[in-house]
């Protein structure tokens, strides 16, 4: 009995968690989240200010990845219906793989129209976001589904170094080479780059979860629809949950505001050249980056993601108001790379805990349906910041966006204090059982 004790009360390891054979999986897959996402986004936003397109119209476009904050819709569809054609890699597998061929056409078409033809370029873009935001659904609920919830810190943090590198290619490799070559050649080079994560989708497995099809198109649409949105509330109850959901549509608002088109021309504005931003926001920033995302996945590791999610929400807050001082010093390239550090550092911090906490919330039953839910409500508000984000700008100053970013920070803690209690206590019963 002692010794039984004793072993429940060890942490846990460390080493264990970062080695076990899905975590090489999850980076590959975190490459292909990570490629597209910029493409639709801040690398976007480059190509389109060259085009001569007003800053307003630039963030509106670039916030195509606002699919992302609604991927919740078509989530049920991932759960429950194996798409025709691609049945046999699985259901998981499956629609992942449709969605990485699609978003390859996708980029092949963004370089094939350019912004000289703006509605099919939109057009092509929208298809863009929509299928990374389907691989997203998929990859997600792999994850969950092919570990416990005790070891996916490490897929976490392993997912989002291949994350990284995605936005190091769509980032900062594109920004560079567009230096050099035309737009069109650089979104063609991406597209190419995705034959990696098909190949990797082909060869990965399929998770061992049993689900149970509903035969009748009352009973399919009360487990794919109903069910998952119900089940959340049942499980923790209104008071419990209502507070849980509001606290998750505020504590990444100052993350989610920054990631669209809007730090595009903020640095051009500031006085830098592609190259320079290109190398040290996403480049520098990105292996600053994964430094963060490997301490944040270590912290999850050992003390469980609670805790350190109430710190890294703090330390994200405070990050976006060092762009007020890299707007008083314009041009200058050290405190450039203070500011990219600081964030950076703060923000990979920031997903491990994320992630592990989300994870944790869903029944396993609904898997893409309730953590697609849950991770669109995480983004939504920011995402909706971000498209009005180049108005805003205009009005007030870049520093009054970014003042108002951080706003939602000290209403996101005081709930996180509230909540305290009920998820520190889950997280201690579950690794004492």
């Amino acid at each position: 009995m002692a010794a039984d004790a004793v072993a429940r009360r060890a942490k846990p390891s460390v080493w264990r968690a970062f080695a076990q054979p899905a975590a090489g999986t999850m980076a590959l897959l975190g490459f292909s989240s990570g490629l597209p996402f910029l493409l639709v986004a801040g690398t976007l936003a480059y190509w389109l200010k060259e085009n001569g397109i007003r800053l307003g119209d630039i963030t509106m476009i670039a916030s195509a990845g606002m699919t992302y904050a609604f991927k919740f819709v078509w989530a049920p569809l991932l759960d429950h219906v194996r798409l025709p054609g691609f049945a046999r890699f699985g259901r998981r597998r499956g629609w992942l793989l449709a969605a990485q061929l699609v978003l390859t056409l996708g980029l092949l078409a963004m370089a094939w129209f350019t912004p000289h033809h703006l509605v099919p370029f939109i057009a092509a873009t929208l298809v863009v976001a929509f299928c990374g935001a389907t691989q997203d659904i998929a990859i997600d609920a792999y994850r969950i589904e092919i570990a416990p919830i005790e070891a996916q810190g490490a897929l976490v943090a392993t997912y989002s170094l291949g994350y990284r590198i995605g936005l190091l290619l769509a980032g900062a490799v594109a920004l560079i080479a567009a230096d050099h070559l035309p737009w069109r050649v650089v979104y063609a080079g991406m597209a190419v780059a995705m034959l990696v994560p098909i190949a990797t989708t082909l060869y990965a497995r399929e998770p061992d979860v049993v689900r149970t099809p509903a035969l009748r198109w009352r009973a399919a649409m009360r487990e794919g629809v109903l069910d998952p949105f119900a089940d959340f509330f049942r499980r923790y109850g209104w008071a419990l949950a209502g507070v849980t959901l509001l606290f998750l549509l505020l504590f990444k608002l100052p993350e989610q505001a920054t990631v669209g088109g809007i730090m595009s021309p903020f640095y051009r504005d500031m006085g830098f050249s592609k190259t320079q931003i290109g190398t040290i926001t996403k480049v520098y920033g990105i292996w600053i980056g994964i430094v963060g995302v490997f301490i944040g996945g270590a912290m999850v590791a050992r003390w469980g993601a609670w805790r350190p999610l109430g710190l890294t929400i703090a330390l994200c807050g405070v990050t976006n108001l060092l762009y007020l001082l890299l707007i008083a010093h314009p041009g200058n390239l050290v405190m450039l790379t203070a500011v990219i550090s600081c964030e950076n550092l703060a923000l990979g911090m920031l997903g491990p805990p994320t992630v592990a906490f989300l994870s944790s919330l869903v029944n396993q039953r609904h898997t893409a349906t309730q953590y697609a839910l849950l991770s669109s409500l995480v983004n939504l508000p920011g995402k909706v910041l971000g498209f009005f984000a180049g108005d805003i700008a205009m009005a007030t100053g870049y520093g009054g966006y970014f003042i108002i970013t951080v706003l939602a920070v000290v209403p996101a803690m005081l709930l996180y204090a509230v909540l305290w209690r009920y998820f520190r206590g889950a997280e201690r019963a579950r690794t004492e059982s």
